[in-house]
This record gives structure tokens, C-alpha cells and sequence, in this order.
């Protein structure tokens, strides 16, 4: 339905409107009417459609006497832009009883025009004409709304803050990161001066874009923070002006993902500007979105550490950067080691950042989403990764813990549950137990940036039993072939206690764990025999079987998608830590595994902790390599999980197709 403008004539006098194609102009005939008058006709110049509310009638370029009560109203379209100002003419003659004699008339000039605010409101690519859906926004593939990328990248190296700090367009490749905006005109080569377009966005949104107009070779901001509205002198003839506009925040908790931009034709007056015309066009803001372990690795981190003696708890990781190394090329991967200058001592790098990305139809780009920790490492995603084409968002609080390192951020492979799809996966953190008072938490506003995400429905587990309190410390994910595509990996104080049960009955009880790598060497009996141990690891496996029931619950799963891995605890201070190197907390490279080596006791020089844990994964396809952390991680609280980090490819379903 045409947008209607309601127009008053009077008698004995010729009024100019400008018309714009695409609306409806209403005309009270019965109020403008003469006294006296019983009937009207109304005369009209080719390309100009009239009609006759009240007897739903098209007029014809034949006159014809209507009859004429309140209820008459004349509607009046165009087709196609003027040629010249005034080109348009209507004339309504009015009529008393003599049919014959005309009693008064009034006159219409109309100068139409063409005007329209246009964006990629079917996702493809392309901005067409006058989309109808460009005022509204919907999910799924038959689904409509332009799309909007928060400018995080910094395509100015020279720069100390990301793009969407800024209020300049830093080179063509900032452009590239933004979203297209054409307003189109077309109309007669001369137009009586005065007319402006005036953009507009509303106070709740200045602070979530920028727009810039781009006029020859300058690029103006034009709306964004502190600018609410922009006006053009309307041109002559037909033209486009265009303009880019970039998203300033990612969809948060009280930031609205959509935006509003709207287009007003102002036609001057005596005193002031009247609106005529309106046009819209509605941006969604696009998400930050996570990569499981089933996507394929792309580039693979790790920090360089050397030893202090200074202080002997400063362990080096020359040793395990020459396995992990290795691995990494088995997996045919891009490794990049962060030195230590730069991490400053810190080798968590997994807890600082955690890799993800952005897109929309015009762009593609990777974000880090840098923790709030803010440790050694905090410069790095600055220095090393925020670039060209690599944004970076983070969080920024004083109020953190353990929990708000990311460590602490999974995400599981795409999943159905109870028949609804999640084919981005959702995103697991960990917290307090739920009726715990004072127990540690992920940080609020980390929290509910994740939840205002949307397309990865994030789960919240029970990692405060730990003493780090990260969920990599008892989950991880690999690929499988079959089933879901995936396993879900817990660790197993029962499937340990269990094995090493089964070695004491072969007669290998005698057999010491940790031999060459620590002089507190244990032998089997004396785990089994220790109370204390078995009572430690009946409290954690009941918290693993708490997080179990929930991530089958919420994930879809059945116990044969879970694969139970041999692990080991003790209780200091009320948190749980791992006896031996946490196998789960391992790294995922397509089919190869990077595991912490477990050092178990050895039988003919194999060890039986890594045999069940290949007899489990590598019927799978999947090639597990142990890596020795034990004196450069391990002994500090972590894994080669905690101390390497993976950017993964985006998924190949775009996230505006999801199905809500």
C-alpha cells in the first residue's frame, strides 16, 4: 500500500506540490467544494493516475461528472520522475444543478520526483532499488534486514585504538568494513531550490553507529555520537549520494541490535520546514560467534617462556615448545609464538583471549574477544592481533576472578535438542554452584555479552568446585564420524580409580607414577590405599556428574555420545586440583590431539593411562600425541589446553539464516 499525503486546495487558485513516487495523494473534494456544488469533474495530464475514493473508481482521460457527499475524496499517483517543475497538471471543475455551467474549479501542479533510501535488504550483496523490506528485519533464509559489522579492526596500523574508536574513515579498506547506503534521486533538471533530505537517527541509537557521507573525495561523519540528524541540499536531475555506515558496539545487554535510519524530505515554508516524505531502512547489528574444536584450525598460539632463577617457580618451556611444535606440524597448522616481552611472564594464553568472528554479506571478519583478566598478556591482543582485517572486542571490568579467564569460555560442536538447532553450537561457561552464596562467578558483564549474542544459547555449568575453576578442566570436544559429529569428553576419577584397580590385580601395584619427571614418585598401592585420594575424587566425581546431566540435558546428548577419560584430583582448601597432567585439557587440531602427557606408571615402556585413552579416541579416526607439560603447566595449575590457543574457519551457514 502506497504512503498517502493529504493535500488542500482551494477554489480559484493553481497550487504546486512535489510529489514523490511511491506515495498517494488524498484530496478532499467535498470541503474544497464551492457552495452549491452537486458534482465535479477533474481533467489530468498523461502519466498521472486518478482515482475516486468513493466510488472506487479509476477516472479516465475522458471527463466525466461525478456526483459529489463528505465521503468524496480524489487520489492521485505517478509513475514515472517529471521532466520539468510543474509538468503534472489536475484540474477539478465544480458544478451546481446546471450541469452546463461550471461554478469554480481549483488547479493542481504536480513535480514528480523519485526518491529512495536503499541498502542490501536481501542479503545479497547487491543494494536494489527500493527494497519493500527495508524498514524491517527477520531470521532465517527466506528472511530480510540489511546487516550491520561492528568496524573492530584497525586498518591504520599507525593507530592506537580500534575503528570503531574513531570518527574517521582511515583508508579504503575501512569502507570495505562498512555497510553501503545509497539514496537515490530522479527528477527534472531544474527544481525550485530550497528542498533538503534530511537523515535521521534516533538518541538511542547515536551512540551504536557512525555513518559517513562520501562526496567526491571527501568522507564526512555525518550521524553517530553527538550527531542526531544531517541534511543535503536536494540536487537536480538524477543522482546518488552515498554514504557508508559502521556499527560502534556489539549487541549487549541494554544495546538494542537493531538500528533505525530515516529519510525525510523537508519542503520549505514561511515559517520553517514541513516533512512530506519518509523513508526508513532497519540494520541489525551482527554477533560475535565462537568456533568449536570441530571447526579446522587455521593458526595456532603459544607463549615462549624462559626459566628465572630468580624465581624457581618461573618454569621455562623450551622443552615442551619443541613438542608442542612438532605436533603443530603434524597437523599442517600456522604456529605463532608469543614472545616474552610481550606476554610479560604470562603463558595462559588461552585465558586471556578466545577467537571468534563477525560477518555479514559484504565481510567476514575475525574478532578476539579479549578477556577482562588482565595479566601479562593483556597488551597482546592489541600488539599482535588486532590489525587489518582483525577486530578485537573485550569487556572491561575491575571486578574479576579466576572464573572471567577464558579458559572458563567453550563452545560446543552444532547441536538439535528436543528439535530445536543450534548450528552455531552453544557456548558453555562456568560458575558457582547454584545455591552456593559467595561462591566465584563469571563476571555480569562478560556474562551478558555473551547472552545478547543469541545465535549460541550459552550454558552455565559448575566449575567452582575447581581451584582454577575453568570448565577445560573437565570437557572438551572432539570430532567424530559418526553419531552427532562429535564426542563430548569428561574427565573420570571412577574410570582412573577403576584402572589402576585392574593393574593392582595384574600384579602391578608396585608400579610409580611420575618416574623422571618429580622425586615424589607414587606407586599404585599407595593411591588406591589412600583414603583421603578416594574420598577427594568421590566429591569431584560427583560435580562431573552434576555438569554431565546438564550437558546432556542441554546439549542433546546420550551416553553413548560421551566418552569418559581417565583423570585424577586432590582437595587443598576446599578446590580440587589434578593429581596428574588433566588429559581432557587438551588441544584440538582437526584429527589430531595434542595431550598433556599423564606420566603413569610404565608396563614393557607403555603407559597405561595413554593406552585406554587411545583405545577410546583413535577408533575414531583421531591421532593422539602426548606432549610432556608437566614442570612448564602442570605444576602451575594448567595444561597444554590452558596454554595455547586455536583460530578456527568461520562456519560455512551464514548466522542470518538461522531459523528462529
Amino acid at each position: 500500500m502506497s504512503k498517502q499525503r493529504t493535500i488542500r486546495l482551494d477554489c480559484g487558485k493553481s497550487t504546486s506540490v512535489m510529489y514523490v513516487l511511491g506515495t498517494e495523494l488524498s484530496i478532499d473534494l467535498y470541503t474544497s467544494s464551492p457552495p452549491g456544488s452537486t458534482s465535479f469533474e477533474v481533467r489530468f495530464s498523461p502519466g498521472t493516475k486518478c482515482s475516486i475514493s468513493s466510488h472506487g473508481s479509476v477516472l479516465s482521460d475522458q471527463p466525466k461528472l461525478w456526483p459529489i457527499d463528505r465521503r468524496t475524496f480524489l487520489l492521485v499517483t505517478v509513475d514515472i520522475p517529471s521532466r520539468d517543475v510543474n509538468d503534472k497538471k489536475i484540474t477539478v471543475t465544480y458544478f451546481g444543478k446546471d450541469a452546463t455551467k461550471p461554478i469554480d474549479k481549483m488547479m493542481l501542479a504536480l513535480t514528480a520526483v523519485y526518491i529512495s533510501l536503499d541498502v542490501d535488504a536481501d542479503r545479497d550483496g547487491k543494494i536494489e532499488k527500493n527494497n519493500p523490506n527495508k524498514a524491517s528485519w527477520s531470521w532465517g533464509p527466506d528472511g530480510h534486514g540489511a546487516i550491520l559489522l561492528v568496524n573492530c579492526d584497525r586498518d591504520n596500523l599507525s593507530a592506537s585504538k580500534p575503528d570503531n574508536e574513531d570518527l574517521a574513515v582511515n583508508s579504503f579498506n575501512d569502507l570495505k568494513d562498512m555497510s553501503r547506503i545509497i539514496l537515490r534521486t530522479e527528477g527534472p533538471e531544474s527544481l525550485t531550490s530550497g528542498y533538503k533530505l534530511h537523515l535521521s537517527i534516533s538518541a538511542s541509537d547515536n551512540d551504536k553507529v557512525n555513518v559517513f557521507y562520501h562526496k567526491h573525495t571527501s568522507i564526512t561523519s555525518v550521524l553517530g555520537p553527538k550527531k542526531l540528524s544531517f541534511a543535503v541540499d536536494y540536487a537536480v536531475g538524477s543522482s546518488d549520494y552515498d554514504f557508508y555506515v559502521e556499527a560502534l558496539k556489539f549487541p549487549d545487554a541494554g544495546i538494542n541490535p537493531f538500528v533505525t535510519i530515516n529519510l525525510n524530505l523537508l519542503e520549505p515554508m514561511t515559517i520553517g520546514e514541513a516533512p512530506i516524505f519518509t523513508d526508513r531502512i532497519v540494520f541489525r547489528i551482527a554477533p560475535w560467534i565462537m568456533t568449536p574444536n570441530t571447526q579446522a584450525p587455521l593458526e595456532v598460539f603459544v607463549c615462549r617462556m624462559f626459566s628465572d632463577p630468580r624465581s624457581p617457580s618461573s618454569a621455562g618451556n623450551e622443552d615442551f615448545l619443541r613438542e608442542f611444535q612438532a605436533f603443530v606440524q603434524k597437523a599442517r597448522c600456522k604456529l605463532t609464538i608469543c614472545p616474552q616481552h610481550v606476554n610479560r611472564g604470562d603463558r595462559w594464553i588461552q585465558d586471556e583471549i578466545e577467537f571468534g568472528y563477525t560477518e555479514a554479506p559484504y565481510k567476514y571478519l575475525p574478532v578476539v574477544l579479549d578477556s577482562p583478566r588482565n595479566r601479562g598478556l593483556q597488551d597482546f591482543p592489541y600488539q599482535q592481533i588486532l590489525g587489518i582485517d582483525f577486530g578485537h572486542v573485550t569487556q572491561n571490568t575491575s571486578d574479576v576472578s579466576s572464573l572471567d579467564s577464558f579458559g572458563n569460555l567453550e563452545v560446543s560442536p552444532p547441536v538439535t535438542v528436543n528439535g530445536k538447532d543450534y548450528p552455531f553450537g552453544r557456548i558453555i561457561i562456568g560458575n558457582a554452584f547454584p545455591t552456593t552464596y559467595g561462591g566465584r562467578k563469571m563476571t555480569k558483564v562478560v556474562r551478558e555479552f555473551l547472552h545478547a549474542q543469541k545465535v549460541q544459547s550459552p550454558i552455565e555449568l559448575y566449575s567452582d568446585w575447581l581451584a582454577v575453576g575453568h570448565v577445560d578442566e573437565f570437557l572438551s570436544f572432539v570430532p567424530a564420524p559418526d553419531r552427532k559429529g562429535f564426542r563430548l569428553l569428561l574427565t573420570c576419577p571412577d574410570a582412573c580409580l577403576r584402572l589402576f584397580t585392574k593393574l593392582q590385580q595384574e600384579g602391578h601395584g608396585e608400579l610409580k607414577m611420575f618416574e623422571g619427571v618429580s622425586p615424589n614418585t607414587i606407586k599404585i598401592n599407595e593411591i588406591l590405599e589412600d583414603k583421603k585420594i578416594v574420598e577427594d575424587n568421590a566429591f569431584v566425581q560427583e560435580c562431573v556428574n552434576w555438569n554431565r546431566d546438564i550437558l546432556k540435558r542441554e546439549l542433546g546428548l546420550d551416553e553413548e555420545d560421551i566418552i569418559d577419560i581417565p583423570g585424577l584430583f586432590f582437595m587443598k582448601s576446599g578446590h580440587a586440583k589434578a593429581y596428574f597432567p588433566d588429559m581432557v585439557n587438551m588441544i584440538v587440531l582437526d584429527k589430531y590431539l595434542g595431550i598433556p602427557k599423564p606420566f603413569g606408571p610404565l608396563i614393557n615402556k607403555k603407559c597405561p593411562l595413554e593406552s585406554a585413552v587411545r583405545s577410546l579416541l583413535e577408533p575414531l579416526g583421531l591421532h593422539c600425541y602426548f606432549i610432556d607439560d608437566f614442570s612448564s603447566y602442570h605444576l602451575m595449575l594448567g595444561e597444554v589446553h590452558c596454554g595455547s590457543n586455536v583460530r578456527r574457519k568461520p562456519f560455512p551457514l551464514k548466522w542470518w539464516n538461522l531459523k528462529k
